[in-house]
């Protein structure tokens, strides 16, 4: 186990970048923070022996397996409808990363899978940045992101990320990492509650549609603790890629979400300024290499629960604002709270 304050190089990408990667601790929560994708690599606890996110232990698996694991993928992360979006009556086309009709997470070459820098490291913190170039993926304007991911007393892992533009652009960044709190081969058993009381219904395409529903009488009712393994009427396995509505509009931090683990006793809350978590029960996985401990990551390995702007918000009236002008700064901040027992 490294050291907290260390840095350490990790890997060289295709390009022949070099890929760093640096641990910072407090508290008894340790996390490994690689350039590539200013990805969170490993994230431990004191008294717990399992790694609490999914990863890999060598880099050049992330290019070539990786779900997002642990990435910062924008610049617009989650999902536009065919890719395409105005701005003060001009049209924008998207690269179409997903099965050629869709754009997400910021396209084949977004954030979430380029080198950033690292501006500033210490033992508990690290500030990663990188310049989203105008034009990448169709995107409007030059861009640059900073990340800053400090561990706090008490098992908090703290993630700021703030993006400016020079022109008026889309812009919304999450973290991607997937959470298991046990280790065991799924995360089903967890309980899970969203302080949610609407969720976004999406068409075959996992786009919203544009309604806003209530969750109360729905699979998608959060509000108290429930099995990740809730089955639906007929019976089957729900499968979580939703967006829960928290707010509006981007609010003060506030608890939006709690998971806890039944067999281990390790518990995390989410505290957000976020409009919305993007709740996935990671049912598509299943990843060709071994990550983490040498475990198989299959369907339902880990969960993600990506704090951020609705997706597709741009094209929808009523949804929070997507849009980021030249003198503003978009702050987006959520802590992850980790705890055993």
């Amino acid at each position: 186990m490294s050291e907290a304050g260390a840095r350490e190089n990790f890997g060289i990408t295709a390009t022949g970048e070099k890929v760093e990667r640096v641990t910072i601790s407090a508290g008894g929560l340790t996390a490994k923070v690689m350039t590539w994708g200013a990805v969170i690599q490993d994230l431990r606890l004191g008294g717990h022996q399992p790694p609490l996110v999914l990863g890999f232990d060598a880099f050049d698996d992330y290019p070539k397996y990786s779900s997002y694991f642990g990435a910062t993928p924008g610049r617009n992360a989650n999902r536009i409808g065919g890719g395409t979006f105005s701005i003060d009556g001009k049209d924008y086309q998207l690269e179409l990363n997903e099965k050629g009709v869709s754009h997400l997470h910021g396209g084949s070459d977004g954030t979430g899978k380029r080198n950033w820098l690292i501006m500033e490291h210490g033992p508990s913190h690290v500030i990663l940045q990188i310049i989203d170039p105008n034009g990448r993926a169709g995107y409007p304007g030059n861009c640059t992101m900073t990340a800053t991911y400090t561990i706090r007393e008490g098992g908090v892992l703290s993630v700021l990320y703030e993006t400016t533009t020079d022109l008026p652009t889309i812009a919304n960044v999450c973290q991607h990492s997937y959470f298991n709190l046990d280790g065991a081969e799924t995360a089903l058993d967890h309980e899970i509650e969203i302080s949610a009381d609407h969720y976004l219904p999406t068409d075959e395409r996992q786009i919203p549609t544009g309604d806003i529903r209530p969750v109360s009488g729905t699979v998608f009712d959060l509000r108290q603790p429930t099995p990740m393994s809730l089955k639906d009427d007929k019976g089957e396995q729900v499968l979580y890629d939703h967006n829960f509505c928290l707010s509006a509009e981007r609010v003060a931090k506030r608890k939006v979400a709690h998971v806890r683990a039944p067999a281990s006793g390790v518990s995390l809350e989410v505290h957000t300024t976020e409009p919305g978590v993007q709740f996935y029960s990671g049912f598509k996985l299943n990843t060709a290499v071994p990550g983490h401990d040498g475990r198989h990551y299959g369907p339902f390995a880990g969960f993600c629960l990506e704090t951020q702007i609705w997706p597709d918000a741009v094209n929808h009236e009523g949804f929070p604002k997507a849009i980021l002008r030249p003198g503003e700064t978009l702050r987006q901040e959520t802590d992850y709270i980790f705890k055993k027992g």
